[in-house]
């Protein structure tokens, strides 16, 4: 049975990408360096943060100098723990895990810049069928307030048109 929606899907968050290495590797934050020897990115075959990694290094000319150094994680997720226990030197993954506290006693990040890569936006819709659709409009209605945003951006996430993108 499909559920029939209360509102259209609405663009919620905006993500960001970084770069992040092992602190192990020392000052370099280029997928290039001769010391990476292993770069994790998402499976760009199914995996959206994937294919924003694989754009982006396009975008800034290192892709064809990275792509023999490249480790596929499922997901971004996995992805994000090859870098944390040091079975890659660097990866591409989002900034909300590359800012959580897990991964930055495990390294630094710098972030991509938003053009170098594809929009990647959650939505969010309330269905028929929730269960509390009041509380869900309540959380989607903080989550859009101005500290709403702040918590988010701390977080790595932005509202879609807060850089004008």
């Amino acid at each position: 049975m499909c559920h029939v929606l209360l509102r259209l899907a609405r663009d919620l968050l905006k993500e960001f990408l970084t770069v992040i290495r092992h602190i192990n590797l020392g000052a370099s934050m280029t997928p290039q360096e001769p010391a990476a020897k292993k770069v994790a990115i998402a499976n760009p075959e199914h995996a959206p943060y994937g294919q924003a990694a694989v754009a982006a290094m396009k975008s800034l000319a290192v892709y064809d100098d990275v792509k023999a150094k490249l480790v596929l994680g499922d997901n971004i997720s996995q992805t994000a723990q090859f870098v944390e226990s040091g079975a890659a030197d660097i990866g591409i993954i989002a900034l909300s895990l590359a800012v959580a506290p897990v991964m930055a006693e495990k390294g630094k990040y710098w972030e991509v810049p938003l053009t170098a890569f594809p929009q990647m936006i959650q939505a969010g819709v309330v269905t028929a069928q929730a269960s509390n659709p009041a509380a869900a409009r309540k959380l989607e209605d903080f989550l859009k307030s101005p500290v709403g945003k702040e918590t988010l951006k701390k977080f790595g996430f932005l509202m879609p048109a807060a850089d004008g993108r």
